[in-house]
């Protein structure tokens, strides 16, 4: 059994991949700060799978405590490493946050990995990397623009640092450059946590159906796209959670073709903000409470992807609609409003 040390296993994405690589019969270890997240998905996850995972609470900006990691799990064969800042409206407004947290905790993991010799490793990267694309959908062949955000500077920098890295280093690597994940696990055990207002989509909207924000906004809506708002590819966190478990398989099984591979994660369907707000109300019920305002800055117009490359090699097809996504969403907000014992208690009301 392979032992896979999952970065950020606390957060979204993390958690979901830690919950896949279990099904798919890995062994797992978290290491996350809970700075951006929240130690107790830890407790949904072992009710998911029935194992318990163990979480080392450290800042892997702090090389000592990551290379402690380590030392102490000399039998790890590969890294998922998702743990970074995310959000981009706050990059925008404090870009060394994001230079620093971001850029210091990726060098830390992959001078462990140069040192303990891990062979494998994957990469959280982002659609930011294209910046404002000139033609979509985009391939992994498109050609990078200046990102729009640090937030995508980030990722940029780090597939550079990868790539470089790589040259050099008896580790294959992969970069997973994804989408917009949104939805839940289908049991309403795991979902997305947050912390304080939501900067993505669909925690605004489930946050505003349930009444803990009192309106939304859609930001912009005189966008050159065919409703005026912007447009993403939204793919369920547990298709892009199983495309990890496939990657790191695609690299024991020596099928990687060069050091560094990239691979797309996405539907392929560019959906705008005003037609994923439709698809919620559709399956829920509920109208929900929004008013149109001005551009965010950061915002690309619009992005979504062609993902042949996941599919042909990686064996990766997404199986969750929007529907989908929107429906475990919400299904999720409300479990969090009505079983206090998700978490303890009830999440704070943002009014």
């Amino acid at each position: 059994m392979s032992k896979i040390l999952v970065t950020g296993g606390c957060g979204f994405i993390g958690s979901h991949t830690l919950v896949d690589l279990i099904e798919n019969g890995y062994e797992v270890i978290s290491a996350d700060n809970n700075s951006r997240s929240n130690a107790a998905i830890l407790d949904g996850v072992e009710m998911i799978t029935g194992k318990k995972i163990k979480n080392y609470k450290i800042d892997l900006c702090n090389f000592d405590d990551t290379y402690a990691v380590f030392q102490e799990n000399d039998d790890i064969s590969g890294i998922i490493h998702f743990a970074a800042y995310k959000a981009v409206g706050e990059s925008v407004e404090n870009p060394l946050l994001y230079f620093q947290n971001n850029l210091e905790s990726l060098v830390n993991v992959l001078k462990c990995v140069q040192e303990f010799k891990i062979p494998y490793f994957v990469f959280s990267s982002s659609c930011t990397v294209y910046g404002s694309p000139d033609q979509i959908p985009v391939t992994e062949q498109t050609p990078m623009k200046p990102a729009e955000s640090a937030y995508g500077f980030t990722k940029q920098m780090g597939e550079q640092i990868i790539n470089e890295f790589a040259r050099t280093a008896d580790t294959k690597c992969i970069l997973l450059r994804y989408f917009n994940p949104a939805g839940s696990h289908p049991s309403a055990i795991i979902g997305e946590m947050p912390l304080g207002k939501p900067q993505n989509l669909v925690p605004a909207i489930t946050q505003t159906a349930i009444g803990r924000i009192p309106k939304m906004h859609v930001h912009g809506t005189d966008y050159p796209t065919r409703d005026g708002s912007c447009v993403r590819d939204y793919i369920h966190i547990c298709d892009l959670a199983h495309a990890h478990t496939l990657s790191i398989k695609f690299l024991e099984e020596g099928k990687s073709q060069s050091k560094v591979e990239v691979f797309n994660l996405g539907t392929g369907d560019g959906v705008t903000v005003l037609e994923a707000i439709e698809a919620f109300e559709k399956v829920s019920g509920v109208k929900l409470n929004y008013e149109k305002g001005p551009r965010r800055p950061g915002d690309v117009v619009a992005i979504y992807a062609n993902c042949d490359m996941a599919k042909d090699r990686l064996g990766w097809v997404p199986k969750f609609s929007l529907e989908d996504m929107m429906l475990t969403a919400w299904k999720w907000e409300q479990r969090l409003k009505h079983d206090v014992t998700v978490f303890g208690s009830q999440p704070p009301s943002l009014n």
